[in-house]
């Protein structure tokens, strides 16, 4: 819910200033809870939005200002009488002389309800990532020399904690495989394991290091990641914690799995990139399909079918002081036989990105257009 606070001159005549509160407020047609004056529970709700309703409004908001929160931007609402858009500029300029982040929503009704709305989702996303706990099962994979996490970055700024669990765990909880059980069956007793350290550490979602399921138990773990993101528990390939906090991020924005996926091959002419993965949510897909893993020829591989149309690229950086989103169109499905088994072709015209300056080779295929209020969770 929308809580509105209140800052007033006592100079303003009370009648007159309530009448253009009601009718600004009234005409921005969001549902909201007046707060008013009292700021005790500022931000506790939900999103929290300061109606400057007069000028004069200053001093008041100096001496406000220490007992608001620290760490979260504050929005100042604006209508264009009694003075309220000049001091809410003032008031603005001392939040930016200070470090503090802040915005003023002014304008149209429709305008200044739109820009509400975007910022009670990003708000409810971040609640919904906050104090989510998050299992590496077993390091990063080798390869990804640039894809490290930093735990106390992810800990501040999104209150998510993540929790090492090796990988000697993840084996010892794999029930053993009856006589002449086929790959299916050995897949899908990864994904039990799987599902028990879920349940044991409480997490909301996992990384694995599943390349050294290849010669310990001779399959993969793209069936059972496949399966948890369909059941909501966000899971990413080869350990990369940076993948993972993209694909929660984008989850708890959309509330719909990202597909992992790397960059295969890159037109930058026709701005076009191929984005392939052994595995990809179930629920993302229309159809899928059983195939080998590529790289080893050996256990389960999804082949699946994502629907055409509009998509997001997005990727955090596992220090979270970067990220890249850029929005694009699934052209088509392709079935190369030198590639990952799931294979979409994306028009993307930000292509330069991925050939001067990409954030690890891992990107997350997110469905819709959403790459500005995925940079404002975190940033």
């Amino acid at each position: 819910m929308i809580c509105i606070y209140t800052l007033t001159s006592p100079l303003h005549d009370e009648q007159a200033v309530r009448g253009v509160t009601e009718a600004f407020l009234g005409g921005l047609g969001v549902p909201y809870c007046m707060k008013g004056a009292d700021f005790s529970d500022f931000g506790a709700d939900g999103p929290a939005f300061i109606f400057v309703r007069t000028g004069g409004t200053e001093s008041l908001f100096v001496r406000l200002l220490p007992s608001l929160p620290a760490d979260a931007p504050l929005y100042l609402l604006a209508s264009g009488k009694s003075n309220s858009l000049p001091a809410a500029m003032e008031i603005l300029s001392y939040l930016n002389a200070r470090g503090r982040s802040g915005e003023i929503l002014h304008g149209s009704s429709a305008h200044i309800a739109a820009r509400m709305r975007e910022i009670e989702r990003v708000d409810a996303a971040r609640r919904k990532l906050r104090g989510m706990r998050l299992g590496v099962i077993g390091k990063p994979s080798d390869w990804l020399i640039a894809s490290q996490a930093d735990p106390e970055a992810i800990r501040k700024k999104l209150g998510m904690e993540l929790v090492d669990i090796p990988m000697e765990e993840l084996l010892a909880s794999m029930k053993p495989l009856p006589a002449g059980a086929d790959a299916e069956a050995g897949a899908l007793r990864i994904y039990d394991a799987l599902k028990e350290l879920v349940a044991r550490y409480a997490l909301g979602g996992l990384t694995l290091r599943c390349f050294d399921l290849l010669g310990t138990v001779h399959n993969t773990g793209c069936l059972a990641l496949a399966r948890l993101n369909e059941e909501g528990i966000v899971a990413s390939c080869e350990g990369d914690v940076p993948a993972l906090l993209s694909m929660c991020l984008s989850r708890a924005l959309t509330g719909v799995s990202g597909f992992q996926a790397n960059p295969s091959r890159i037109d930058p002419e026709r701005g076009e990139v191929i984005f392939a993965h052994c595995t990809v949510p179930l629920d993302m897909v229309d159809s899928y399909c059983f195939d080998t893993h590529y790289e080893s020829g050996i256990g389960i591989g999804i082949r699946g079918k994502l629907p055409a149309g509009d998509v997001t690229v997005f990727k955090l950086s596992g220090d979270l002081k970067r990220c890249f989103a850029a929005e694009g169109v699934i052209l088509r499905n392709l079935e190369e036989k030198d590639l990952c088994r799931t294979q979409v072709l994306l028009r993307l015209p930000d292509t330069g990105y991925f050939l001067s300056d990409p954030i690890g080779n891992h990107h997350i295929v997110v469905p819709g257009h959403c790459a500005d209020l995925l940079k404002k969770i975190v940033f």
